[in-house]
């Protein structure tokens, strides 16, 4: 046996070996310290980061800022732009910004006059904001007065080379217009020009402009608040989605199935393609950048393609595919059109005049309504007579009972939008009859009970003479001239037949904007033309026609009148500083038409109004209106002063025809009016 095998001692391995089940179990047990220690290490981080959080959200909602970590944010709110002249558009900013709070954005409502573009601007390129513009369009396509500045600022920016066609390129936007296609020459003019300077500065259009018509009868969903309320509700929507990061979904006209909605194309053309960059050299021209549809940019594509190496065999069958994809279009587009004509004529013919907010409007300002389109209100004058005070300039002027006097029109239409217009522009504007028709005997019926119905409600108030209330109830007069156009009503001529046969006189006013309808106009008590102005420049200023050919229609008017078997009246209006300086123009003017008399009155200041720029100071004294007629008396050789009314600032000319005396001495010009030479005119 080997003496080096006695010097080695195996006991402790053996002993290891023997026990090396305890060892694993130590070795094993302390691993599962370890796991256990590393668990509850890994739970005690997570709740120190869920404190951390939770931190982080109270200060979110009592500082309004997140510390560790922060949600994207597609839409950080709106900001709501409007430009109003009569309050429209800052009424529909109101209404917009209520909507959009609910959606839980931060919203801004600013008033255009009060903004500066060149500092304010450029900042909605980075502020995730979508700004939407309400503006409107006002007299021969102009921005209103709030708006004047940033339009002005704007036009100028999109044609400056210094800031480009991508300075506002990340501003996301949208328009709403508010416009009358009465004036369609320049209807929603500035809307569309925003819009346009937008786009051409690089801003992203979020959808498609709005465009409000105050025309009922073109009006797309009835009038102009029906259009607002469906643009809201589209912009809602897209708004609801930007806010989610959604992108406009497809439209569903992709051709072929290949669909483009997220290409530029598909929703709007981008500054900076080759259609912006040919935008300044159409913009002399006003053209505006429309959006491609899908099946355009695919008939680009076809077209694209001929530009490609093409086999000469191939070249015919392509050239017939394009021709008749585009004879294909063009077919569609006309069944379309037809289409839509078909249905808006059908929508037209059963509009009313009378919209529910016109309604309101009217009412308010004391109109009894009849049917839709009519209306009756009471006179101020004849209040003033029932209580046995002085009547009205038609009283002194050709002896008519005021009291008995009711003051109408079967037509709240009309085709003027005058300064001086004592109603501000409540009432609609059209060219041509394209409305609900009521029948005359109904019209005639209601006015004439609504009326007596008003002269009830003077029973009894103190000053009120028994006798007069009596007479009162007995219509003996009828004013065509409450508003509107009343020649306009295609069945004037029975409405006056039936009130003539009702033993009640007629006083027909018209604007001379409808010469046909004068010709064709059946014999009235006294027909009255509006010459509010002897020049072409003055007339389009003060009476805001909406006919082209207005100056024609206006002289047409007059020569109609000369024609005329029957009592015929020019009724002046006199506006400072705007129509008081044309003494020779309405001279002429005179020989013209050769009424029986002419009315010249003072215009009546019926108050600030948004939609006018007059004031007390536009009016004329009584001695400013006397010195006017005895000069313009001068120059008519054929007529001399016949009466006056200082109470109405109003003075009447009569043809010397008119004279009751048969023999009355020529007397110079006189100072004050020597009424000795006329007596009242009566009828």
């Amino acid at each position: 046996m080997d003496p080096s095998l006695d010097t080695w001692d195996f006991s402790p391995l053996i002993s290891l070996w023997i026990h090396k089940f305890y060892i694993y179990w130590g070795f094993a047990f302390g691993i599962s310290l370890w796991i256990c220690f590393q668990i509850v290490i890994r739970k005690q981080d997570k709740t120190s980061q869920e404190k951390s959080l939770s931190k982080a959200t109270r200060d979110l909602v009592t500082n309004g800022y997140i510390s560790l970590q922060e949600k994207e944010v597609f839409v950080s709110g709106v900001k709501i732009f409007y430009g109003s002249q009569t309050g429209t558009a800052k009424g529909f900013a109101t209404i917009l910004a209520e909507a959009v709070t609910c959606l839980g954005l931060p919203v801004a409502i600013i008033n255009l006059k009060e903004y500066d573009p060149d500092d304010h601007l450029v900042e909605e390129v980075t502020s995730k904001s979508v700004c939407a513009f309400l503006v409107a369009t006002y007299t021969d396509g102009r921005p209103t007065e709030s708006a004047e500045w940033f339009c002005k600022w704007l036009e100028e920016a999109s044609i400056d080379f210094r800031f480009g066609q991508t300075y506002l390129k990340g501003m996301r936007y949208t328009v709403f217009g508010l416009g009358n296609s009465a004036y369609a020459s320049h209807f929603n003019k500035i809307g569309k020009n925003v819009d346009k300077w937008l786009w051409m500065l690089g801003a992203h259009r979020v959808m498609t402009r709005g465009e409000g018509d105050c025309n009922v009868v073109k009006s797309k969903h009835g009038s102009i608040e029906g259009d607002f309320r469906a643009w809201k509700t589209k912009f809602i929507s897209r708004l609801r989605a930007l806010s989610k990061g959604e992108k406009k979904s497809c439209g569903g006209n992709c051709k072929k199935g290949r669909c483009k909605s997220s290409q530029h194309g598909s929703e709007e053309m981008e500054p900076g393609s080759p259609a912006q960059d040919g935008l300044h050299q159409r913009d002399t021209e006003e053209e505006e950048p429309f959006a491609s549809t899908s099946e355009e940019e695919s008939s680009t594509e076809d077209h694209q393609s001929l530009s490609s190496v093409v086999d000469v065999e191939d070249l015919g069958k392509i050239m017939n595919h394009v021709k008749k994809e585009k004879r294909e279009k063009e077919q569609q587009e006309e069944k379309t059109s037809l289409f839509r004509n078909t249905v808006k004529n059908e929508a037209s013919e059963r509009r009313a005049m009378i919209t529910p907010a016109l309604r309101e409007a009217l009412t308010k300002q004391g109109y009894q309504l009849i049917g839709s389109h009519s209306g009756v209100k009471l006179c101020r004058w004849t209040k003033s007579m029932l209580r046995g005070r002085g009547g009205c300039y038609k009283h002194t002027f050709y002896g008519i009972e005021s009291h008995r006097c009711m003051e109408t029109t079967p037509s709240l239409a009309c085709a003027n939008k005058c300064v001086f217009c004592w109603r501000h522009h409540t009432n609609p504007v059209g060219t041509e009859w394209r409305w609900k028709m009521d029948q005359p005997e109904m019209i005639l019926k209601e006015a004439i009970e609504n009326h007596q119905s008003m002269i009830k409600q003077f029973k009894g108030v103190p000053g009120v003479k028994e006798e007069r209330f009596e007479e009162g109830m007995t219509v003996k007069h009828c004013a065509l001239s409450l508003v509107g156009e009343p020649i306009m009503y295609p069945e004037i001529n029975r409405f006056l037949k039936l009130l003539h046969e009702c033993k009640i006189s007629s006083f027909l006013v018209t604007n001379a904007q409808f010469p046909v309808e004068i010709k064709n106009l059946k014999p009235v008590t006294q027909l009255y033309v509006s010459v509010d102005a002897s020049t072409k420049d003055s007339l389009k200023k003060i009476d805001r026609p909406l006919f082209k050919d207005f100056w024609q229609r206006f002289l047409d008017s007059l020569k109609a009148l000369a024609a005329k078997q029957q009592r015929t009246v020019y009724r002046l209006t006199l506006v400072k500083a705007w129509n008081v300086d044309e003494l020779q123009a309405y001279a002429e003017l005179v020989s013209l038409g050769s009424p029986d008399f002419i009315e010249v009155k003072g215009v009546t200041y019926c108050g600030e109004s948004s939609a006018s720029s007059l004031t007390m100071a536009n009016v004329p004294w009584h001695e400013e209106v006397v010195r006017f007629v005895h000069e313009l008396v001068d120059l008519i050789p054929n007529y001399e002063i016949a009466c006056e009314h200082e109470h109405s600032n109003c003075l009447l000319i009569a043809h010397k025809k008119i004279r009751l005396l048969a023999e009355v001495p020529t007397v110079p010009h006189r100072t004050p009016i020597d009424r000795a030479n006329f007596c009242s005119v009566k009828l």
